[in-house]
Order: structure tokens, then C-alpha cells, then sequence
């Protein structure tokens, strides 16, 4: 007799996804129209970020989480760059400080005050320059402080230390072509990355080594995006020969055969992968389509496991991935995601249907916090740190405004390069030294001026966050 099929046992089978009541949209924003294949859309529990229209520059919106409705047509924006920007990515370690990557080859870091100011935010706490052509990639470090990584047109990745504005690495001479997309693994030891030469590559950062590459992990010649999961397994999407969408999921050590390869539909949008690692779920979202798909991955044939499709009427331009962190734990909420639409922002919770009101400790496993477990420097110098976790049973509050320290090396402490120094009697050193003191001094007494006033600063904008606490 034929055995009947058993049900794959597995709690996250029904999770279903359902979007927010029309008065818990963002109403009114004008989302970027730039072709770019990057998420458009940064959310952490404090706020959401949108990149935006801007005439002649390049601007996102960054509004409050809890500001929903219309945005208002005056509402700041965060304008420094002077081309478009292409991608925004939230500190995981700080809920104020957030990057951006822009044509304009530049990478700009900008810290974000509680309240929301009364004009455009236009200066960057720190601008990174190194790339010679569009930067259209960044990503922060999962467990170390301060450090970025970017990746741009000239096929270039580069990791810098935030804190001192110092670039760190540069990764160069590892990609022959345009970079589709950069992932960390958890805890941000290895690199993967997506190219147009149709490679994959694992990059170990620090010893500037590619461990692992496969080339055409998919047969078609649209773009490809790779993301680590759990065990350092890599899951992939692309197109077949015949450009139906794939997924596909790889293991390191055994790069030439694929785990799991499946097809799943003629579409031209490129899908981007978001991972959840507290449940081993991945959603798939294109670019276009109107609909996300997630699928769990397991040890088990056939490894990548349909869950189910949310679909929807209106396509999707870009999307925000919300922390775990910032999750309702009281509705069984496991994932959240923000939907851009031309003129709004539409946030879709998917849930795992529970009949108590209790804290599910089975979904919610301890997740990472927002403590980095490593310095730059010690991640630079060799070390590795998994995530710090937090429990999610009281649910998550997150911190006060936690200012970005940007200490820039003086140029004037680090000794001249050796070799002939050319000397002319006139330019004696004793001749130089008085004067040179005198610079000296007054940068330093500058410096201390300057200091006390963003303290003063500070402090006046925190008395004015109690003032209107809560209000508008």
C-alpha cells in the first residue's frame, strides 16, 4: 500500500502575512525613482528611512516609526549628498546613526536626533571617500563597532572605521566586474558576494583571501544575490538558461553541487533575499512584484521548504526589513516588512497564528541586541564575536539617543615618511618650530571650544526632547 504522505512538522507552516490598517501607513512620500536593484527602505525600532526624489541631489526621509499617516511636504529631509543617494542601512549598534551611499561616490554617516529637527539635516558626522565611481552598496558589520563596509561602481569594496573616518581595507583586484550585492555572515568574519562575471565569491576581509567561489551558481545572465544562512550555508537567487527565477542553497565546504535548487517562476524581477535566523525563514521579495514569498531552511530533504506566498494587488518598489528587536512579541509577530509604493510606505506583519496570550519563547529565541561585541580594532586585528543577545520576553525599549564619537587621527601626530628630507638653510627646523606651536595651540583650544559646544548643544536638545516628549 502507498504510504500516505506525512505533513512536515513545523511551526512556522502557517505563518500568514497581513498589511497594517490604512491609518498605520506613511502617506504622501516620494519615493526615488532610480534604477537600482538596492531595498530603497532602512527601519530599526526608532525610525523608518525612505530614499527619496530630490531635485539635483540626493535625499532620504527619516520619520519616526510611530509618525504614521501623512507626511508632511515640509518634512525635513537628510540632504548632504549631491547625486542620488542608492543605499541606506541603519547602525545595528546605535538606533540613531545611519549610513547612505551615493552616486556621488561618497559614503556619508549622519546622526539622527530623537526629535524631529525643524530643517533639512545637511552635515554628515563623517563623509568616507575613497570609491572613483558610484557607491551603490553598504552594509554595517553585525558584531563590531563603527565598522562599514561599501562597495561601488569601480568594482571595489572598502571597510572603514566610522569612529576615526579611517578606511580600514580595500578590497580591490577581487572582482572583474559590477558587484550585485555584499552580505556578512553572523558574525561578520567572511564576506560573500555577487558579481556580474556570474561568480560568487566568500571573502575572508582581513587576510584579503577569496576561501570559496562558484561561478554561475545560476545559468541565466540576469543578476544574482547571495546571503549567508545559518551553518555558513549560502542561499542564492537567479535566473535558469530559460530566465525562470530561481533559489538556490550551497554549502562551502562542497561549492560545486548545489543543496537545494528549485524554479519558480518566469519573472524579470530580481528577488531580494531577507534571512531571519531566529526561525530559519527566508523571504523572498522582487523588485516589481507584487507579491513576497519565504521558505524555511532546514536539515531535512529538501532542505528549502515552501511556506507560503503573501501576495498582494500593487507591486513593490523597494522594502524594509525590520529587526528582530523591533517586533511586537505579544502578537506572535515574526517578521515585518515595509513595502514601498510610488507615493507611500505600507508595513506587512506576518504572524504565527497562537491562541495564547502568552510570551512564545519557542518563536522568539534570544536574538542580537544592540551592544557590539567587538571594538574595530580588535576586529581588525584578527578577532571574532558572535552577536550579543537579548531576551525579547518583556519585549524590547530602545535606548536614548546615543551620540556617534568621530575621533579623526591628527595628521600632525603621525611622523613624516622616511626618506631624504630635502633641507634648505631657511627652512630649519628651529625656524619652523615656534610658529608651529602657535597653529598648534589654537586648533587645540578650537578644538576644546568646539567640544563644549555640541555638549551644550546636546543637552539643550535633550531638555527640549522632555519638553515635547510625546508630542509633535
Amino acid at each position: 500500500a502507498m504510504s500516505r504522505r506525512v505533513v512536515r512538522q513545523s511551526k512556522f507552516r502557517h505563518v500568514f502575512g497581513q498589511p497594517v490598517k490604512a491609518d498605520q501607513m506613511y502617506e504622501d512620500i516620494r519615493v526615488s525613482k532610480v534604477t537600482c536593484d538596492s531595498s530603497f527602505c532602512a527601519v530599526n525600532p526608532k525610525f523608518v528611512a525612505i530614499i527619496v526624489e530630490s531635485g539635483g541631489g540626493g535625499a532620504f526621509i527619516v520619520l519616526p516609526l510611530a509618525k504614521t499617516g501623512r507626511v508632511d511636504k515640509n518634512h525635513p529631509l537628510v540632504t548632504g549628498h549631491t547625486a542620488p543617494v542608492l543605499d541606506i542601512d541603519w547602525c545595528p549598534h546605535n538606533d540613531n546613526v545611519i549610513a547612505s551611499a551615493s552616486e556621488d561616490t561618497t559614503v556619508m554617516v549622519w546622526q539622527i536626533p530623537d526629535y524631529v529637527p525643524v530643517r533639512n539635516i545637511t552635515e554628515p558626522v563623517v563623509t568616507l571617500e575613497g570609491h572613483s565611481k558610484r557607491v551603490s552598496i553598504i552594509s554595517w558589520h553585525p558584531t563590531a563597532r563603527n565598522v562599514l563596509l561599501s562597495a561601488g561602481c569601480d568594482n571595489l569594496v572598502i571597510l572603514w572605521n566610522v569612529g576615526t573616518g579611517e578606511m580600514l581595507l580595500a578590497l580591490d583586484d577581487m572582482h572583474t566586474d559590477l558587484i550585485y550585492n555584499v552580505g556578512w555572515n553572523r558574525n561578520g568574519s567572511l564576506l560573500v558576494t555577487t558579481c556580474k562575471d556570474k561568480k560568487v565569491r566568500v571573502i575572508d576581509p582581513r587576510k584579503q583571501q577569496i576561501i570559496a567561489e562558484k561561478t554561475k551558481p545560476h545559468d541565466g545572465t540576469r543578476p544574482i544575490r547571495a546571503i549567508f544562512v545559518a551553518d555558513g550555508k549560502i542561499f542564492t537567487t537567479g535566473f535558469s538558461r530559460m530566465s525562470e527565477r530561481q533559489l538556490g542553497l550551497w554549502d562551502l565546504n562542497n561549492f560545486e553541487e548545489p543543496i537545494a535548487l528549485q524554479e519558480m517562476d518566469t519573472s524579470n524581477g530580481v528577488l531580494l533575499p531577507f534571512y531571519d535566523a531566529d526561525s530559519s525563514i527566508v523571504y523572498l521579495c522582487g523588485k516589481g512584484d507584487s507579491s513576497i514569498r519565504y521558505f524555511e531552511i532546514t536539515d531535512e530533504a529538501p532542505y528549502v521548504h515552501y511556506l507560503n506566498t503573501y501576495s498582494s494587488k500593487e507591486p513593490q518598489r523597494g522594502m524594509g526589513f525590520m529587526p528582530k528587536r523591533g517586533l511586537d512579541v505579544s502578537k506572535c509577530e515574526i517578521a515585518r516588512f515595509f513595502k514601498l509604493h510610488e507615493r507611500k510606505c505600507e508595513p506587512i506583519v506576518m504572524t504565527v497564528p497562537r491562541k495564547s496570550d502568552l510570551f512564545q519563547d519557542d518563536l522568539y529565541p534570544d536574538t542580537p541586541g544592540p551592544e557590539p561585541a567587538l571594538e574595530a580594532d580588535e576586529w581588525l586585528s584578527g578577532k571574532d564575536a558572535e552577536p550579543i543577545l537579548i531576551s525579547l520576553r518583556d519585549g524590547y525599549v530602545p535606548i536614548k539617543n546615543r551620540e556617534l564619537k568621530v575621533v579623526k587621527k591628527n595628521i600632525l601626530d603621525s611622523k613624516p615618511p622616511p626618506g631624504p628630507r630635502r633641507s634648505h638653510s631657511t627652512c630649519d627646523s628651529d625656524y619652523f618650530s615656534p610658529a608651529l606651536e602657535e597653529v598648534l595651540e589654537e586648533i587645540r583650544a578650537l578644538k576644546e571650544t568646539v567640544q563644549a559646544q555640541e555638549k551644550r548643544i546636546s543637552d539643550l536638545e535633550n531638555k527640549l526632547c522632555q519638553f515635547t516628549n510625546g508630542t509633535d
